[in-house]
């Protein structure tokens, strides 16, 4: 099979969809990688190191997608890069399609396979491959979060773990998945004051028993929230429902609640964000201010950090990268399930129920394609 790596173009998007050592697998089970010019540089990994590696460096998008069977990326295709798209080809990225229904229709016309990392379920029920891009971006959004606190960006000037005889800041984590566990532990570590909140009983027993005392859990119901809301220095949104669009925890009202300066940092804008006033933004404008509080909702946070990012992602996608160069998609009945639940649509076909339920669109089971 023909392999593509494009290079990204989503704004400050700086990681690559495959490392080196992916291109010489490939090629030893005798598959036709390209790369295009410059896709690795963000991440520190020049032509070169795909060229001696097996990859044919090919100058332009265009190339790749003419070319290439199997396109392999990072982020959704962009508006630039549908026309580039044709019927029968497998597109494997991160899509997010619940938050973007023009994305949606623009792909179930071009015919294309749209293979979703973030749906794609291990054998235990996990997610693989988004679990290390949460943890990158559980771990940024304190790291995120500390700087906007500070006064210069607007924020309330606030340390996180204070000094003695001054209060650390106090933090919201809303949601107790791969996202908040992770921003629970960088907070705890800068000894912040912490609260996570979740609807899982049994997530939150499990949190309380391996945080440290200075991160605390509470069952996520309206009053409760509304209580953080009105003492939260910092909130991070990190909540997830699998393929579907985010669930919106604090309303615009809410935030008339919140202290002046106060920070949101909306970790589930991929999927449409669970604050009413979240809006996508990018690393190069990352923030803006509603009621006096400053709102960072980028988009691909862990595109900041490419090369950790790259690294961490390769490392758990490759191994499908290889399944489907080896076997192809040819019969979606037959397909493995991990495969199938990466399935978000099929040659003009939706068959990702979340996604479906989002825009009111009729979804096909995949094994009666």
């Amino acid at each position: 099979m023909i392999v593509g790596v494009p290079r990204e173009v989503k704004t400050d998007e700086y990681r690559v969809a495959m490392l080196p050592v992916g291109v010489q697998e490939l090629t030893r089970r005798g598959h036709q990688v390209l790369v295009q010019s410059g896709a690795g540089a963000g991440s520190g990994l020049p032509d070169e190191a795909y060229a001696t590696n097996g990859a044919e460096i090919v100058p332009t998008a265009k190339e790749v997608f003419a070319n290439a069977e199997l396109i392999v990326k990072v982020k959704e295709p962009l508006q630039e890069e549908w026309p580039l798209l044709r019927e029968g080809q497998i597109v494997f990225t991160y899509f997010h399609l619940a938050s973007s229904r023009k994305l949606t229709d623009a792909l179930l016309e071009t015919g294309s396979i749209a293979v979703a990392y973030e749906t794609l379920k291990g054998p235990n029920g996990n997610l693989p491959l988004l679990t290390p891009m949460s943890e990158v971006a559980g771990r940024m959004s304190v790291q995120e979060g500390a700087k906007y606190l500070e006064r210069p960006q607007e924020g309330r000037g606030i340390l996180l773990g204070g000094v003695p005889g001054v209060a650390p800041a106090h933090i919201v984590i809303l949601g107790g998945g791969v996202v908040g566990k992770n921003a629970a532990q960088i907070a705890a570590g800068f000894q912040a004051d912490v609260v996570i909140l979740d609807v899982n009983v049994d997530r939150l027993r499990y949190l309380e028993d391996i945080m440290p005392p200075n991160v605390n859990t509470l069952f996520s119901d309206r009053h409760n929230l509304q209580e953080q809301i009105q003492r939260a220095d910092l909130i991070i949104g990190c909540v997830l429902i699998p393929g579907a669009k985010a669930p919106q925890l604090v309303l615009a009202d809410d935030l008339k609640r919140m202290k002046a300066g106060a920070v949101i940092i909306d970790v589930a804008i991929d999927q449409g964000g669970c604050i009413e006033t979240s809006r996508p933004t990018t690393h190069s404008e990352p923030t803006y201010i509603i009621d006096d509080v400053v709102h960072y909702c980028v988009a691909n946070m862990p595109g900041a950090v490419g090369r950790t990012s790259t690294y961490a992602l390769c490392n758990v996608t490759f191994p499908y990268v290889a399944q489907i160069a080896d076997g192809g998609l040819q019969r979606p009945g037959e397909l493995s399930p991990e495969m199938k639940s990466a399935v978000n649509i099929w040659q003009g076909k939706l068959t990702n129920q979340a996604v479906a339920d989002a825009f009111d669109l009729p979804c096909q089971e995949i094994t009666r394609l």
